[in-house]
Formats: structure tokens, sequence, C-alpha cells
């Protein structure tokens, strides 16, 4: 089986929540892109989060608005084996060296994981260096929750990142 690994961070010195996802799934590489599949709900909960239109932008326009706004993002897992895209399929994972980032990010406020199975492996490795959140899963795979239910949790997010100036 192939391994499969992931992408660098997409932080700068203002970040102020960090977001972290397990390992990107197929759609994710095959497009190159963080939350590269459609119908993946990231894109559109970050919208309403930031208050600011996302969905429409080109890629390096949507990563530049989450910059601009302290959101920085990144994967629990630099690459691992897994046959699909679920996160239960992951065998053999390495992880990312979170430690050295979150130490070297000075305005970061907060680590938020996306799904559980990045907040269960992100929280073992951060232990309580800083405060984390763990939030349901963008994936179209977690379907326990609505899109709304999502929003409000991940609405959350607001209260560590500066308000938009202007």
């Amino acid at each position: 089986m192939t391994r499969k690994s992931g992408f660098p961070p997409v932080v700068d010195a203002s970040t102020r929540v960090l977001i972290l996802g397990s390992l990107p799934g197929e759609a994710s590489l095959a497009a190159r892109q963080y939350y590269g599949n459609p119908r993946n709900a990231f894109w559109r909960l970050m919208e309403g989060v930031l208050d600011t239109p996302l969905v429409a932008l080109a890629y390096e326009a949507r990563l530049a608005a989450l910059l601009s706004r302290g959101v920085g993002l990144w994967d629990v897992i630099a690459e691992a084996e897994r046959p699909g895209s679920l996160d239960a399929a992951i065998r053999d994972p390495a992880a990312n060296d979170l430690v050295a980032l979150v130490t070297r990010l000075p305005n970061l406020q907060r680590v938020a994981f996306n799904g559980g199975t990045a907040a269960r492996l992100g929280g073992r490795l951060i232990g309580d260096r800083i405060a984390t959140l763990a939030l349901p899963s963008s994936s179209p795979a977690h379907a326990a929750r609505s899109f709304e239910q999502k929003a409000a949790l991940w609405n959350g997010l607001r209260a560590y990142l500066p308000t938009r100036a202007g």
C-alpha cells in the first residue's frame, strides 16, 4: 500500500487559531488543496466563522483570507497508509511535529481539531502546551450532525480571532 503524505502548514506569525485535520483525503490530495473535496463543509463553515465569502474564491485567495484573519491550517498526520479517505482506515501514521509549530507561533491562542481522529491523536501530541478545542468533522462522511449544528460549534472559533477592521 502506498503511503499518503499531507501538505505543509499554512501559518504566519499572526496565526491565532490553528486548525488541524487528520490527513487529507483522496479528493484533497488529487487537487493538492486543503479541504479540496467540494462536499467537505470546511470552507462553508469558515465562511460563517469569518463572515467572509470563501467558497467562490480561488484556492490561494482562500488561504490568504484565512491567514489575514489569523487562521492557520495543518494536519496532525504527516503521512500514513490509508486506502480511500476515511480516518478509520489510517494505518501506521507518522505525526507532524506539532509541538515545534505551536512553539514558534507567537500569537497562537487556540488549536482546533477538525474531527475526532485529529483531536485524539493531536491532543496527545500537544498535551497541555496550549488550549485546544475539538470540533465536529467537516468531512462529508461525518453525518451525525447537520451543517447548522456543526456551524454552531465552529462559530466558537470567533472568540479567539481579531475582529475585522473597517
